[in-house]
Parts: structure tokens; sequence; C-alpha cells
């Protein structure tokens, strides 16, 4: 695997150390289930969606006092409605477990871009993701859990682009950001094509989410648009080539399709490409400092996005403890 790093040089933004905030009314931990020795599920009931939103967290296996906690987001569906796919397709809760790092997998509705939607859909229901992330959820787990005010936020495909607009929204609120593969532009033909699919192959209606093709509350959630937000955290992004490699070879293990592995991986793959390195050269000519990681070859698919939750979590931690850039 051949991996091309590019720093983007800026000056360093002056951060704020994130602090906890009151729950808001109705926001509230409704129980706790241990589900492993370093694994546990947080049934929060969210009071902006009158509902409960189960939360599996993952603890260290020896912790050292507060902690910061990181928020992981995941793709345009969950395949299981009790199971995070990032405890599904990668081996976070045996990678965190000697970090001594919260990690939140709220286990999110499909296709919700993890964002408030401006009318409730038919189909999909009531989603105001934003809200629970920023201001319900971190209030009533972090004290739970042990967390020091401190967060990061990281997502993958759809959660990636999530989660640099959280961060992006909501500036200072994360000192560390990660986005895997994702697309980072809600603005024009392309940019409003992707989300438009994405919520159209669940059964929503995507004008329900950020209004009619001309709704100003698509630039609102553009991160190109909205990249000044990013100064002061550590922004860390990655994304393949689209070209196959061997996780995509017939006979890997877990590859049981690697026609689709490699001819819609690899396609979705390039648009991540092209998103990204609009996006680099955005935050370049704003002297926002990122890390930006290309990975050739490399598809839309898990086994490249473990890898780099691997070799950017020495980047997310330093950005954690106020060593990253920024």
């Amino acid at each position: 695997m051949v991996v091309a790093t590019a720093l983007v040089s800026g000056v360093l933004g002056v951060i704020v150390a994130p602090t906890a905030t009151a729950a808001p009314s109705g926001t509230r931990i409704e129980r706790v289930v241990q589900e492993g020795p370093t694994q546990f599920a947080a049934y929060v009931h969210s009071a902006s969606m009158d509902k409960t939103i189960k939360v599996q967290v993952l603890t260290p296996r020896r912790p050292s006092g507060p902690r910061p906690t990181m928020y992981m987001l995941s793709g345009l569906g969950e395949e299981s409605p009790d199971t995070s796919i990032w405890l599904l397709k990668s081996d976070a809760s045996t990678f965190f477990a000697d970090k001594n790092v919260n990690v939140a997998l709220p286990i999110a509705g499909n296709g919700s871009f993890y964002t408030d939607w401006q009318r409730d859909d038919p189909k999909l229901g009531r989603y105001k993701w934003e809200t629970f992330l920023t201001k319900e959820l971190p209030s009533v787990l972090e004290p739970r859990f042990d967390g020091n005010g401190v967060r990061g936020i990281g997502g993958l495909s759809m959660g990636a682009g999530s989660a640099l607009t959280l961060a992006a929204r909501n500036p200072g609120f994360y000192r560390a950001v990660a986005a895997y593969s994702g697309c980072y532009t809600t603005t024009g033909p392309a940019g409003q094509a992707y989300p438009r699919g994405i919520v159209s192959a669940f059964g929503g209606n995507a004008d329900n989410m950020w209004g009619g093709i001309g709704d100003p509350d698509w630039a609102a959630h553009d991160v190109l648009r909205r990249s000044a937000g990013l100064r002061g955290s550590g922004v860390y992004v990655s994304t393949g080539t689209g070209q196959s490699g061997r996780y995509d070879a017939p006979g890997f293990p877990g590859n049981s399709n690697p026609t689709d592995r490699q001819v819609v991986g690899g396609a979705i793959e390039v648009g991540s490409l092209w998103c990204t390195q609009n996006l680099q050269a955005q935050l370049a000519a704003q002297g926002i400092p990122a890390s930006f990681h290309y990975v050739n070859p490399g598809t839309h698919s898990w086994p490249y996005w473990v890898d780099r939750l691997h070799k950017s979590w020495p980047f997310i931690q330093a950005s954690l403890n106020g060593r990253g850039n920024r």
C-alpha cells in the first residue's frame, strides 16, 4: 500500500477546551447495560427526537482518570439495530481497549446524515441528529463515563462528511476530527445528487432534510463553504484512489462479492477522491492545517477503513491531548 501524505500548513488557531453543558430538559440516560468487559450500551432518551437512541460505549481496560470521548459515526445505514457497524466490521472494541479514551457509537437512523432535518419525514421519521450529538448526548454521556469535556468525532463514508459538517458548524466543539472516504460539498448538482440519492434509497425525501434545490440550508451544511469553522481542530482526512488492491481480490477473507467491491466500491471511492482533493484545496487556500492521506490502491470498503483507523489514531490522540496539528 502506498500512502501519500500532504500536510496543509497554516496559522494555528486558538482553541478553547470544550466543556460539558447541562442536559436539555427531557434528555436522560434511561439505563446502561454492560455488553462486555469494556463495552456498554447507554439507552439515551433524546428530547429533540422524542425517542430513545442506543449508544454503544467502549471504555479503556485500565482507565486512568477522566478522559476524552471520541464519537464515531457510521455510513449510510447500520446493518443491525442493536450493534454499531463499527463493531461488526472493524476491530474497534479490541483496538481501543488499551487507549485511555471513551468511544461513543450512536446507532443512527438510515440516511440521516447526522443532521437536523427541517421537517419530519413520512418514511424516516424525526431526525434531529446535530442537536442530539452536540447538545444532548455529550451532556449526559460524558459525566456518566468519566469524560473530561474534551471530545473528537470521526466517521466513514456518509459519516465522514457528517463528522466534518458537525465540526465546521460547531467551531471548537471537537478537538479532533477524522473523515474516511467521504464527500464534503452539498451544493451544486453533484453536491446535492449524492445526499439526495442516499435519502431516496431509504424511501425518504431530501426536501424534508435541507429543503428544495435552492434552499440555503444546503449551503449551510457545505463543509467547503463553512471550512473556517474547522480552524483550531486537528483534522485528518483519508481516501482511496478507487484502484483495486489485495483486499478486493477474489478469495480475500470476507470478500464475498469481489466484483461489487472492485467496480462499485472503486467508483464510489473515485468520487470520494474528487471530494477530498477539493477539500484539500479549500483548506490550503484558507491556511487551515489538516492532514490528508491518499491510499493507493484503495476502494470504498472496510479493510481499508480499519487500516486508516489504526494509522490515524496517533494524530487523533495528539489532537485530543492538545498536541496535534491545528
